[in-house]
């Protein structure tokens, strides 16, 4: 923990210039916050100085439906926007799991459940206002614009997304919104192995099969009319998840199910009321090829969400199973191609390490978690956490990845980072942050 030294609940975007302007003038050290929900410490102020708390800042300042978006202040979470939009026929689809703040998502490039087919932060993120460092205010794709696309200059709006406050206050984003689909069906399917329940989603994707949502756990497999969860809007999102044998059985008494301990894929298809059971053929037949069985639709919103519920409780589950310890999150993304050898890999690195690490994955687009449990004062069971993050992120760079497909690199991820670009991208990346930042002010010994 390192708390910074003072906090600021600005209400407008004048108050934000202005205390900006000021701490620049002071050379003291500025933290953004939104709502806190990172996974890489970027909101710790290891310099200590002034944080940003951005929460009362929570307007939805224009929707356009007819032009299918939003403005939203960054005090507006994921969860609001979408309470807001229902009836309207639209929303927000990007899903990271925790009622995060909008502009905190835009500033750490998040993903979730429902990149597949609706994309990551990055692409659904319009145009950002953002307050620089010294008080200056910017517009990255200019005052008011929201096109789909263009070629005007320099892509600003791509070079804030995922730049972790490092270059300047997130004030106000325009999202882009999605149609609700006209109907949904999710379905489990447990597999003899992680290696074929992995094989599966990489031929469910070849064969395009149009799945919202496809990931999965080891562990996790229930039946028929079996959901006993909470509900949720994400029901309507469409994303493999993939759960291993550990985090199947966790998720099992987290949540009080009966769950068979195997191998998971959680799928979801959206599409319309007539392409929806061809679609649902294919999944199946797919699923069986690989040795999958259990497969049971569920198409009620109330019962996909349920599903999704129990899916997004992984972490809490996780944690469950040694009470009183931490966890750590790890994230990387390799090609598709190379998915299920990384994963059988990282498998049989967990069990040489002696690590409680159950693996849970948006394994549609390659991106999955070691969701790591232990005791923080045990010195040997932290380093070897550590190791373990380290010798994951280098497997991901090996297979052509990434150390990080939606977390962000934060405090613990920089040497990778430095692996992954190279000198030469990494100095550039400096370079960028002293033109923006020459005072190095804004959420310092974050990313670079």
């Amino acid at each position: 923990c390192a708390p910074p030294d003072a906090v600021v609940w600005p209400q407008a975007v004048g108050q934000v210039q202005e205390l900006a302007a000021l701490c620049y003038r002071c050379h003291v050290p500025m933290v953004p916050f939104g709502t806190g929900t990172g996974l890489e410490g970027g909101v710790n102020a290891v310099q200590g100085g002034v944080c940003f708390d951005l929460s009362r800042m929570d307007a939805i300042a224009e929707l356009s439906l007819e032009d299918f978006s939003v403005t939203v202040e960054p005090g507006v979470t994921r969860k609001a926007l979408n309470s807001h939009l229902r009836g309207t026929g639209l929303w927000f689809p990007v899903d990271p799991g925790a009622d995060a703040s909008l502009c905190g998502m835009a500033a750490t490039g998040a993903s979730g459940t429902n990149a597949v087919r609706y994309g990551t932060m990055r692409p659904n993120v319009l145009n950002l206002r953002v307050v620089l460092p010294d008080g200056r205010l910017l517009h990255t794709a200019g005052p008011g614009r929201q096109a789909r696309k263009r070629a005007a200059g320099y892509d600003l709006t791509s070079l804030f997304v995922g730049s972790e406050g490092t270059l300047g206050f997130l004030t106000q984003a325009t999202l882009r919104l999605h149609p609700l689909p006209e109907a949904t069906a999710a379905t489990i399917a447990t597999f003899p192995s992680v290696r074929a329940a992995v094989s599966c989603t990489v031929q469910v994707l070849q064969a395009a099969v149009p799945v919202a949502r496809i990931g999965g756990c080891q562990g996790l497999a229930v039946g028929p009319g079996s959901w006993g969860l909470s509900s949720g809007l994400s029901a309507t999102s469409s994303h493999p998840e993939f759960l291993d044998e550990v985090m199947v059985g966790a998720c099992s008494r987290f949540s009080g199910l009966e769950l068979p301990v195997a191998a998971t894929l959680l799928l979801e298809l959206h599409g319309s009321q007539h392409g929806l059971a061809e679609q649902q053929r294919q999944a199946e037949e797919i699923v069986q090829l690989n040795g999958g069985s259990g497969l049971a639709w569920a198409e009620e919103p109330e019962e996909c969400g349920r599903l999704w519920a129990m899916r997004h409780s992984a972490w809490y589950a996780a944690l469950a199973l040694r009470p009183g310890c931490q966890g750590y999150s790890t994230d990387v993304c390799v090609p598709i191609s190379r998915l299920p050898d990384v994963v059988v890999e990282t498998k049989r690195d967990l069990q040489d390490s002696g690590l409680t690490g159950p693996m849970v994955g948006h394994v549609g687009d390659g991106n999955f978690h070691c969701l790591l449990v232990f005791d923080p004062q045990d010195p040997a069971e932290a380093q070897r956490v550590h190791a373990f993050a380290q010798r994951l992120g280098r497997r991901a760079l090996a297979a052509g990845g990434t150390c990080t497909g939606e977390h962000g690199v934060g405090l613990g991820k920089r040497a990778l980072l430095l692996e992954e670009l190279g000198q030469e991208g990494l100095d550039t990346l400096r370079r960028i942050k002293a033109a923006l930042d020459p005072h190095n002010l804004m959420n310092p010994g974050k990313v670079l």
